[in-house]
């Protein structure tokens, strides 16, 4: 359920399921509520009486109506807009006033609350949270998101492209044939690297790109660097933002593997619980805390990435654990692929 706005960027209805939309929602409603209350209330005591009264028999409302929007999202996404809109607009007006009609009798202390008067809040509480939700959606997209993800994601590429260079030329003679694959597998990461930052990609597909990234980096560091994957039970279907594993991998081997003359393992484990996908990366931690003390923006970028994606239903956890350093992501387990804009025409 999709329309083009004036930046050529196709606009959806939020996603009902998400934390965070849930969270915007519950707290525009309470808002509402407060201010209807304020309105006529004579003293704080009043106000309090009738805020709570209302607050009690509103959430269970919301809570179902939420429900109701989350179990239709995937039939409502594909509606066109208008009628997507016009669907949630009355499952938003059905359910409220069901609820309103139900628990009648125990609302006789609350003078206004009746089946109508909750209809009309809840159509224009949900109309204004629309506005609000396409509003946003045009405010972050392309003209600001698109920059802002095509520049964090640039921020990636030299990292590693001066030392796999080395190693490459360092091969040239003595084993052309490990160097055509080496410079086969730079291609692969500068080819993620010119993708559309604003689609969501397979997970396979980024473990394959981090293997290889490990297989250059294992030309330079050599035995020094092992590796252990745990990804038997990866949903290798789940999608995911482009480069978040990589950025962490090389992290591992700049701050963990980089410093120690002997070495040691990155370790990443790939797994599905319930709805979440977690992707946790270990690497040891070097005596000398102090070196390589970056700036973080690896970290910064993937977080920023995973909040633009998700909103509030991502997390990135930062986890010292005595002689190992971890990274745990958890996002949403998601099989739905974004939509980004069609390409501009110079563009193929």
């Amino acid at each position: 359920m999709k329309r083009k706005n004036h930046n050529n960027r196709l606009v959806e209805l939020p996603n009902f399921c998400h934390l965070g939309v849930n969270l915007r929602i519950a707290l525009t409603a309470e808002a509402a509520l407060a201010a209807s209350v304020i309105a006529r209330a004579r003293d704080g005591a009043a106000f309090w009486a009738e805020f709570i009264a209302l607050s009690a028999l509103a959430q269970p409302a919301l809570l179902l109506t939420l429900l109701a929007l989350c179990a239709a999202g995937r039939w409502l996404r594909s509606r066109t807009y208008p009628a997507g809109v016009a669907i949630t607009l009355a499952i938003s007006l059905a359910v409220p006033m069901g609820m309103a009609s139900w628990l009648g009798p125990l609302t006789r202390d609350v003078e206004t609350y009746t089946p109508l008067t909750v209809g009309l809040f809840a159509l224009m509480l949900g109309g204004g949270l629309l506005v609000y939700f396409n509003l946003r959606a045009r405010a972050l997209s392309p003209a600001i998101t698109e920059a802002r993800l095509q520049a964090l994601q640039a921020r990636i590429r030299p990292h590693f492209l001066f030392n796999s260079l080395n190693a490459v030329l360092s091969l040239v003679r003595s084993d052309p044939r490990r160097a055509e694959h080496a410079l086969e597998n730079m291609a692969d990461l500068f080819r993620a690297l010119m993708n559309d930052a604003r689609q969501l990609t397979p997970l396979e597909d980024e473990v394959a790109l981090t293997r290889a990234y490990l297989e250059l980096e294992q030309l330079r560091l050599g035995d020094r660097l092992q590796v252990a994957w745990h990804i038997q039970k990866m949903p290798g279907d789940a999608l995911i933002p482009p480069l978040v594993i990589q950025p962490l991998v090389e992290n591992a081997v700049y701050h963990g593997i980089e410093p120690q003359p002997q070495g040691g393992e990155i370790s990443l484990n790939i797994y599905r619980s319930g709805d979440k996908v977690h992707i946790v990366v270990r690497n040891p931690v070097a005596p000398d805390a102090h070196h390589h003390k970056g700036n973080r923006i690896a970290l910064d970028n993937i977080r920023e990435r995973l909040l633009l994606h998700f909103d509030l239903d991502a997390q990135l956890k930062l986890e010292p654990l005595g002689a190992v350093y971890q990274v745990n992501i958890v996002i949403p387990y998601t099989r739905e692929r974004t939509q980004p804009a069609p390409a501009h025409p110079h563009r193929r």
